[in-house]
């Protein structure tokens, strides 16, 4: 016996990936030399797999702001926020996020999936109850699982099945979080959030949206969904990722609650891990300014959204969902026809992300495009260029 044995059904999913070529999961980039080029296996390839939404990794200014703090306050922080790692720098980029909602509060995290870990956990607690979507992150389930609260589950993107489930609660209803997010990663789908107000409003319910996906991408300031939506007045809640628009790496949560304040001394991620490094608090505070200023770039990824969702769609493929986002997410019918189009793709140039179970809802195998506002109509069109090629030789095959 040994203590590895019950990873065997993970050990055989990856032999089944296996190729002479590089891993389609973890892939490994041998550099990346742009927002929107890389080396994967020696050969350049088109970046279309990468959440650089915004395209500001490499910006200039990004890199200067890093530049200067790692110069002027060194490479990290070296202790958590509650001991000697809360910098002037920090408190700054919370004052900046809270701004730009015109909340009360926000908190700093060290990671996006720490922020909801740590709301989540700490926020709700014994005799409470989360209520999250079906098709949640898995950071969501795991501040479910480290939560003393109940948690119970409702219907991908259905306010009927949440309404059914809140009515079931009762009174208890006010002493539940119901948990959405702004743009589903994996599909790519966005939840209908006006109804979802509405059901938790009729039971006095709390509402966080958890805006990874959609931060940067959607509202006239870039703070997502529920901005887009004119429903910041609605929200208890709104949590964020760096990683994705703000090319870099962290999480936050917003709220209008001051009381949000709180859990800085009983969220126990935020409370026991070193804090961002001076460096990405300072990159950070500067893609924020350029999302919030950054109409023309939003403008740009919303014109190559719909031209790659139009251009998928023209050439069969099945796609996640109806309305275009920043994710592309092609649908196929099983694992070897997705992992066939990945290498196709890659192939002909162009990195996406493969996608199967365990990983996906509904025991979907996808392949996810993500797009970024840096990708050029050129880009686009290669991408769909190796698109028509795939379903082009795919129908082939099936005639044959």
């Amino acid at each position: 016996m040994s203590l590895f044995d019950k990873f065997e059904l993970l050990a055989q999913s990856r032999r089944a990936l296996a190729s002479d070529g590089p891993p389609p999961v973890a892939t490994p980039f041998d550099r990346v030399l742009s927002a929107t080029r890389g080396v994967i296996n020696g050969q350049e390839v088109l970046l279309a797999g990468t959440n650089n939404y915004l395209g500001l990794t490499f910006h200039p200014q990004v890199i200067e702001k890093a530049k200067t703090a790692l110069e002027e306050l060194g490479s990290g922080t070296t202790g958590s926020r509650m001991a000697n790692g809360s910098y002037a720098s920090h408190h700054a980029l919370e004052a900046e996020l809270a701004a730009a909602f015109g909340w009360s509060s926000a908190m700093v995290f060290s990671t996006g999936y720490q922020a909801n870990v740590g709301v989540m956990s700490s926020v709700v607690g014994t005799g409470e109850y989360l209520l999250i979507d079906a098709d949640s992150h898995a950071s969501i389930y795991d501040g479910c699982r480290m939560s003393k609260a109940q948690t119970l589950t409702f219907r991908h993107n259905d306010p009927d099945n949440l309404d059914r489930k809140l009515e079931r609660l009762g009174a208890d209803a006010k002493k539940t979080l119901v948990v959405v997010e702004g743009l589903y990663s994996m599909l790519g789908d966005q939840p209908p959030l006006q109804e979802f107000v509405d059901v938790k409003n009729k039971h006095g319910a709390w509402l966080l949206v958890d805006e990874a996906h959609s931060f940067g991408v959607f509202g006239d300031k870039g703070l997502g969904l529920t901005e887009a939506m004119g429903l910041l007045d609605e929200v208890d809640f709104a949590v964020g990722t760096f990683s994705k628009s703000l090319a870099g790496i962290g999480g936050f949560c917003v709220s209008p609650h001051a009381e949000l304040d709180l859990l800085r001394l009983a969220s126990r991620p935020y409370i026991f891990t070193a804090s961002p490094s001076p460096a990405v608090v300072a990159a950070t505070r500067e893609a924020l300014s350029l999302v919030l200023s950054g109409q023309h770039l939003r403008q740009q990824l919303k014109k190559n959204m719909e031209r790659l969702y139009d251009g998928a769609k023209a050439a069969g493929f099945q796609l996640g969902s109806e309305i275009p986002g920043p994710v592309a997410a092609l649908i196929l019918p099983n694992r070897e026809t997705a992992l066939s189009h990945w290498h196709q793709l890659l192939d002909q140039g162009v990195y996406a992300n493969l996608m199967i179970p365990p990983a996906t809802p509904n025991g979907l195998c996808l392949l996810r495009l993500s797009l970024s506002a840096a990708h050029t109509d050129e880009d686009i069109d290669q991408i769909l260029f190796a698109l028509n090629g795939i379903k082009a030789q795919q129908n082939k095959v099936a005639k044959a």
